[in-house]
């Protein structure tokens, strides 16, 4: 049996990449290198095309013009490479376990070890008592966790993460942000959308500052935090430019 570790996908590099909607450029010539290691938060203001930009990175949009490519493309970027975790989880009619083990079923994971799988995805988000609830019946937050886990399951290398917190109460949010922390410390790379700023702090070691579809800025967390490079940046800072 082969027994050696598949090449990392990461670095994921993107070249002056366009993504225009009636002739208006949503993202405007983005070059980008995400290596593996260091959590990487998006901020900029509203409209700035950050949920784009990260769509794009999944493979769920494809760019006008540029391109996007993983260092390995014999191992494509499919599903048990990467997963995201949206604001508004997409849940099945079916109980919290069986929304992982599809996910799992799905992705070419053997019968057997769905279920394993699965349940240690659960009790790592805090949901192992709850596997067998209907998803839907969950609350926001424990069906957030559920989103999370089933990503985690697929032991992603990369997990996008768009706004995974925005419509939670601080509670919920913690844990998720509990759920987020575990994972890159399992080496799955971070790279996630926020508008709350001391999320950003706590989570981020990288920031990537956007501001009208551009990439105005990238800085580690603490410098960009204390002394931002760009105007905008600073402008985003003082709350002069809407979030």
């Amino acid at each position: 049996m082969d027994m050696r570790t598949p090449p990392s996908l990461l670095p994921l590099e993107l070249d002056q990449v366009v993504f225009a909607v009636g002739g208006r450029r949503i993202i405007d010539g983005i070059s980008l290198r995400l290596d593996a290691g260091p959590r990487t938060i998006i901020v900029g203001p509203n409209g700035a095309g950050k949920s784009v930009l990260l769509r794009l990175c999944h493979g769920l949009l494809l760019p006008t013009s540029g391109t996007i490519r993983w260092t390995a493309p014999e191992q494509p970027a499919g599903p048990r490479h990467q997963a995201m975790v949206f604001q508004r989880p997409v849940l099945l009619r079916r109980t919290a376990v069986a929304n992982v083990t599809y996910a799992l079923a799905i992705t070419g994971v053997a019968r057997a070890r769905r279920m394993p799988r699965a349940l240690d995805a659960l009790r790592r988000v805090g949901l192992e008592h709850l596997a067998k609830h209907p998803a839907r019946v969950l609350s926001g937050g424990e069906q957030q966790r559920l989103a999370l886990a089933r990503a985690w399951a697929l032991s992603p290398e990369v997990l996008f993460l768009d706004e995974p917190t925005a419509s939670l109460d601080p509670g919920a949010a913690l844990e998720i942000e509990k759920g987020i922390v575990a994972m890159h410390a399992s080496g799955t790379k971070i790279v996630m959308v926020t508008h709350n700023l001391g999320q950003a702090r706590r989570l981020g070691d990288e920031i990537l500052f956007m501001h009208q579809g551009r990439l105005s800025e990238r800085a580690p967390a603490d410098r960009f935090f204390k002394d931002p490079a760009s105007r905008e940046a600073a402008q985003f800072l003082e709350g002069e430019l809407p979030r």
